[in-house]
């Protein structure tokens, strides 16, 4: 006997809208909500063909002409040290990596604050408040942790740190 409980989830596409990172260009997305009885087994297939995850929705971008933005998944077990490779990791040895609870702390809102401003200043998520931030963070139907980085003075940083400054 098969198992027919499983419910093959809604997809939706949203309008076009201007597109965060290329000028000129509009972007759309194709979402779904993580709902039903196994919300994680759902994210984790949607994540290995490209999908993303904010609050309780799965996304992916769906734009017209256009697949510049790409979800990236390293497959640790094939991963080469290449020699660029290795000048960023001896480049940032003294970063310490911590996971962390998801709750926001007022610390990372004012990173991503910093971070919105310099690269997306007109976009939809800059005027988002700490509230908006911790719902973004705190509200998750699978499991959730956060990296936080920091270099020795215990500051936390964005990632890549050395790329520029925030």
């Amino acid at each position: 006997m098969t198992d027919q409980s499983f419910v093959f989830p809604k997809f939706y596409v949203t309008t076009p809208s201007p597109c965060p990172y290329l000028r000129g260009r509009f972007e759309r997305k194709v979402f779904t909500e993580l709902a039903g009885g196994n919300p994680a087994a759902l994210h984790e297939s949607l994540s290995q063909v490209g999908f993303r995850r904010s609050q309780s929705v799965a996304y992916r971008p769906a734009c017209e002409g256009c697949n510049a933005c790409v979800s990236v998944r390293i497959r640790v077990s094939d991963f080469k040290w290449t020699r660029s490779f290795r000048r960023i990791r001896n480049r940032n040895e003294d970063l310490i990596g911590t996971d962390v609870p998801p709750w926001v702390t007022t610390e990372q809102f004012d990173l991503l604050k910093r971070y919105l401003d310099a690269r997306h200043g007109d976009g939809g998520m800059a005027d988002m408040t700490i509230v908006d931030f911790a719902e973004m963070v705190e509200t998750s139907p699978v499991e959730t942790s956060l990296i936080e980085y920091r270099v020795p003075a215990h500051r936390l940083t964005p990632v890549p740190p050395r790329a520029g400054t925030l």
